[in-house]
């Protein structure tokens, strides 16, 4: 499934360089665009890059700066031998981001394959899952789920715990598409209600289409399992592994609330006298599904202590094909003809079985794997720790987001994370640690420290501006504008520095002067402020070094995430378990593409 490249050594020697690298350029990373005037950016470069960087084209920014693959380079003049090694550096120290099979020259060119013939929908997941499910989520409930079971056979463990499940994407993909046995977390009540509807809707159409046709018939599983619940990062494992064996009472409370499909009334397991039992459920023999029934026989391996030594080995480097790292054998659209069998008995809505729920929370402690899909900020962080202390955690995968909101020690509480809906206990307190960093490796390099503007810098997609560049397209200048706008703002309030202004629709296509008057208008301020014609139309004329600033700092972007991701291999490295860092998604169309994989090792 996954194979080696770098050693443990070199993975903290990379750490060192990319330690290094970074703070040398911190006035880069640290700087905000929109401040671009306001604290002069562009002095800050040395002068031989400003004579470079003012000559440049937008298509010439993108070949030559951020396109490592670009080949056939034509440069108009002589470069700095320090801007071609800065360039160089970001290039070499960053975790490739293209996945193996995606050819290179077709980066961030095109939607992937699978929507070529419908750019809403992919040809390779079945119609049941691209309900509800934008073109990116399709895309990533498809790979990742393809990954979750692979490992899941791997590590002969049927149980996974989808955290931060939202609106149940994945997790119907995983429970009715993969026969898994699925529990989601979500803190939001509302997404939970609407995961729980969706289910409903999808087993609707099971059954319509079993009417169609009965030989049909799905993988064998457990329906998913919804729970409300808010992942503390401050609290031990004992206390997540307790918050999942709650989730019985959360799912009854919740399906008395909502959940219903409008072309059938699903029976609530709130209702006075009624019980849900396995045969009720309508599941497929286990003929439909040849692996589950070894399963079934065979059960889950035990549990070992996470101090274990891992089977796989920790590289950057993805293996040599998509096939060998996610199985593609199979073709996932013929899921959507895989249908549940009706004996015209009304079916249950996926989470209202106490019944189904208790023995779900028994196979738990037989061992389940952890899956988190853009999991923000601490999250992440958090069920990785989850992962090396719960015995019952056998595999992990995880896709990080949302890096700005990764708490450290010199930003404890970054805006945007959420609060704890509990007070806090000295259970809390005692297990508190910070998302970044998590090894103690990273965290004694000097200059390992990561702003939070570096890190929210992070979670930008260089592929998607580079191809803007390419066609020079005239949404680039919005940068420019907001810059300039940050003038006027500071001009009239000092005091008022980084205002968020809200989207302004279609804003590269409006004259400055709209531009103005909609953003001054959003922060409260007069919309008619004087402007100074000749000041902002000097400004304006800058755009392209506002363009070539705003391209440094993205080079860095991917390099403070190889950073960020480094430390969590290694903080896993120095627990005695080894993982892997996959490419998994198109970069282009989800940005956020790199998969951590671990599993622990077996008796």
């Amino acid at each position: 499934m996954l194979s080696p490249t770098l050693t443990d050594q070199q993975q903290r020697e990379l750490a060192r360089n990319l330690t290094y690298f970074l703070s040398q350029y911190k006035h880069i990373s640290d700087s905000y665009i929109i401040e671009f005037f306001c604290e002069n950016l562009w002095a800050t470069l040395p002068i031989g890059w400003q004579e470079t960087l003012d000559k440049l084209s937008p298509p010439q920014i993108a070949d030559l700066l951020l396109d490592k693959n670009c080949v056939n380079k034509n440069y108009p003049s002589v470069w700095p031998l320090s801007l071609l090694a800065f360039r160089a550096c970001a290039h070499t120290l960053i975790f490739p981001r293209i996945p193996p099979d995606q050819r290179v020259q077709h980066v961030g060119v095109m939607k992937p394959e699978e929507f070529h013939a419908n750019h809403s929908q992919s040809s390779l997941l079945g119609h049941i899952f691209r309900k509800h499910v934008k073109p990116k989520k399709q895309h990533e409930i498809r790979m990742l789920g393809m990954m979750v079971k692979k490992l899941c056979d791997l590590t002969s463990c049927n149980n996974v715990i989808d955290v931060g499940s939202g609106q149940g994407h994945l997790t119907r993909f995983l429970s009715f598409g993969m026969g898994l046995s699925v529990t989601a977390i979500e803190a939001d009540p509302h997404l939970v209600t609407m995961a729980s509807k969706f289910d409903g809707q999808l087993r609707a159409t099971l059954e319509k289409e079993t009417r169609k046709n009965a030989s049909t018939s799905a993988p064998s599983g457990l329906p998913p399992c919804h729970v409300v619940g808010w992942v503390n990062p401050k609290a031990s494992w004992e206390a997540f592994f307790e918050q999942l064996n709650k989730r019985v009472s959360e799912s009854e409370r919740l399906t008395s609330s909502g959940g219903t499909c409008k072309k059938r009334q699903w029976i609530s397991m709130s209702t006075p006298g009624q019980r849900l039992t396995c045969e009720d459920l309508s599941l497929c023999p286990s003929e439909c599904n040849p692996s589950s029934s070894a399963k079934s026989e065979h059960g889950l391996l035990q549990h070992k202590k996470a101090n274990c030594t891992d089977p796989l080995s920790t590289a950057s480097q993805p293996p040599q094909s998509a096939e060998a790292a996610i199985d593609l054998q199979s073709n996932v659209a013929v899921l959507s003809q895989c249908l549940c069998k009706c004996e015209k008995r009304p079916y249950h809505c996926c989470n209202t079985g106490s019944d189904l729920c208790s023995e779900k929370r028994g196979h738990l402690e037989q061992g389940f794997i952890l899956t988190g899909l853009h999991a923000c900020g601490d999250l992440s962080a958090t069920l990785l720790r989850h992962f090396v202390s719960c015995p019952y955690v056998q595999g992990i995968t995880s896709v990080a987001c949302c890096y700005m909101k990764i708490t450290t020690k010199e930003s404890p509480n970054p805006p945007g994370i959420i609060a704890s809906p509990c007070q806090s206990n000295t259970e809390e307190t005692r297990h508190c640690q910070f998302g970044y960093p998590m090894s103690d490796w990273v965290g004694g390099l000097p200059g390992h420290e990561l702003s939070y503007k570096a890190r929210e810098g992070a979670c930008h997609a260089m592929e998607n501006y580079l191809e803007r560049l390419r066609e020079e397209n005239e949404q680039v200048k919005t940068h420019c504008y907001r810059a300039v706008l940050e003038t006027i703002i500071r001009a009239e309030r000092p005091d008022l520095r980084r205002a968020g202004v809200q989207t302004i629709k279609k804003a590269h296509s409006l004259p400055f002067s709209e531009y103005a008057r909609l953003g001054l208008s959003r922060l409260g301020l007069p919309a008619d402020l004087p402007l100074d014609d000749r000041a902002v139309e000097d400004m304006l004329k800058q755009q392209g070094r506002v363009v070539a600033f705003y391209s440094l700092s993205l080079l860095l972007a991917p390099v403070v995430e190889t950073l960020v991701l480094l430390d969590r291999i290694i903080f896993l490295q120095e627990k005695g378990l080894k993982s892997q860092l996959v490419p998994l998604f198109d970069p282009a169309f989800s940005p956020r593409n790199l998969v951590l994989v671990a599993v622990k090792s077996f008796i």
